[in-house]
Parts: C-alpha cells; structure tokens; sequence
C-alpha cells in the first residue's frame, strides 16, 4: 500500500477517515480476531484512538477535525494493519478485556478470552462458595484474567503465574496501571511447580491450546503473538493434560477450576471420556471453556482419562 493508495496526509474529519479506514480493511485480506470481529469496529477503535477520542463516543464527533499528524500516524497504523497483517491491540498498545484497559504488546498473547464474562458475573452459578479470597491466574501471560477477577473481587488476593519472566514484566505493569499491585503476587513457575502449600477459591487459566494443525493454518495475525503461548502440542492439550492432573492439591473445598481450550475441547471430551467437564455457554459469544469443582477432580484422580 503506497501513500498514494491511503488519504492525503491533511487535517480529515472523522467521518472521512471512519469510512476510509473500514473500506480498506473492508477490502483487505486481514483477519479480525483479536477484540473485534469486523472491518467497522476495527475502523472505529483505530481511529478514536490516534484522535485521542473517548472510544464510547456518539455521533457529534463525526464532523471534528483530525490534525495531520494524527493524520499521519493513522495512515502508518493502517499500512502495518494491511501489509503487515499486525494486530491492532499491539499497533496501539492496548487492549480491552472485561471492561478494563489493559497495555498490550508481543510479550504476551492479546486479551480476548471468554472467561471475562465469567468474572463480570462472579462465575455464578457455576462457583458456589465464599467469596473468592485467593484467586490463581495460572499461565497468566499479560495478567488480563486475573487483574480483572481482582478488580470484581476487591477483598481477593490474586496470584499471577506464568512460564515466561516477559510476560509477568507485563503482567506487572498492568497491575501498576489499574492500582491492584498491592493485592497480586507475580509468580514465575512451571504451572504449580513453584507453589508453596496454598489453596485457592479459584484456579483460571488459558493456557496454550491450539493444536499442531491449526497453529499452522492460523491467519498471519496470530504470528505476531508470541508462538510458545498458543500451541501445546500435536493435540493441543499438553498443558491441559498437566493442569487437571496436578490442579486439586491448590484448590480449597469448595473451590472451582475454570480452563479454556477453545477448539481443542473435541479433543479433550475424547482422551477423558469419564470427567465430567461442565462446558460454560457464553451469552457474549465463545466456547470451549470448562469447569471443574475440587470434588469433581478428587474424584477424576480415581478415574483417569
């Protein structure tokens, strides 16, 4: 895409460049997958941003001049967009997740798990205990998940574990920008390997679950994201396979178990044909996310895939 091809580097409205910006897109072979689904919502982020609008703007902002040099920066992050296949979440350096803005770059995949509207309603009916007071964000990558169960549970401690020192170094300053690093512990370790005696209310995690095929059918965006925090294996279930066998010694009685595995959940109901996974549905859109109470995985413990 030549400069020719985008819009003169002039002072636009914002009208103008909503319908240029989801035209090109519109036009483009890009993937829309990581916060929106479709070229005019991607327009719309894009361009409120660099103008430096409120993204929950109405229609009295169409008509506002947007100087050159916004201008200019919009025109680069449609070229990235377009010729680079780059998501946006990492173009801005931001995503949205429950409700919350979280910084966002290539240390960690972009927030996008249906989880969130399982924290939004308290993870009702499927937690039925106390009110979560120690919460474990496990494989936590920018620390989305969990940051957002400790803001709907301001009295729950919330500890933040991951593999990779990049991702908890985000994961970290997302808790600096929301003003909840007082109430998370960052935790580098191999799933539970570097967990003292604890119990948790509840145990989160969207680990890496893309299968070999799909990891490499996937559109060029996800390439951009880091590759060891998507594929787990020919199956797609390594981690998941650690997760259950190893999760009830951290989870307190009445405590819940919550995993995503998106498309790979075919693949798990047939290794464990006898766990009774409970398969949450979404109001919002998405699948692929299971429950598990500590009684059910006591009980899995006997009976094995």
């Amino acid at each position: 895409m030549s400069d020719a091809e985008i819009f003169s580097n002039q002072p636009q409205t914002v009208a103008q460049l909503l319908q240029f910006c989801s035209e090109s897109l519109e036009s483009s072979d890009v993937f829309f997958g990581h916060g929106t689904d479709n070229a005019w919502d991607e327009a719309v982020l894009m361009v409120l941003s660099v103008a430096e609008l409120p993204l929950g703007s109405g229609e009295d902002v169409l008509p506002l001049s947007v100087g050159a040099e916004a201008v200019a920066r919009l025109q680069e992050l449609l070229r990235r967009r377009i010729m680079e296949h780059e998501p946006l979440p990492y173009l801005l350096g931001r995503a949205w997740f429950a409700g919350l803005e979280f910084l966002c770059d290539q240390r960690a995949i972009i927030p996008r798990s249906p989880i969130a509207e399982l924290i939004l309603h308290g993870f009702r009916p499927w937690y039925n205990g106390p009110a979560p007071g120690h919460i474990l964000d496990l494989c936590c990558g920018g620390g989305c998940i969990g940051l957002a169960a400790a803001y709907q549970f301001p009295d729950a401690r919330v500890d933040l574990l991951d593999v990779d020192s990049g991702a908890l170094d985000l994961a970290r300053e997302n808790a600096e920008q929301l003003g909840l690093q007082g109430r998370v512990t960052l935790i580098e370790s191999d799933l539970f390997e570097a967990l003292a005696d604890t119990r948790y209310d509840l145990i989160l995690s969207n680990p890496p679950y893309v299968d070999a095929a799909d990891l490499a059918a996937m559109p060029a965006e996800f390439h951009h994201e880091p590759k060891d925090a998507l594929g787990s294996g020919a199956d797609g279930l390594d981690l998941t396979r650690r997760i259950l066998s190893c999760a009830h010694p951290f989870l307190a009685a009445s405590g819940l178990l919550i995993v995503e595995v998106g498309n790979s959940w075919a693949a798990l109901e047939q290794a464990y044909p006898k766990v009774p996974f409970t398969w949450v549905e979404f109001e919002h859109g998405g699948d692929g996310v299971f429950a598990l109470t500590a009684q059910e995985l006591q009980d899995y413990s006997t009976i094995g895939g």
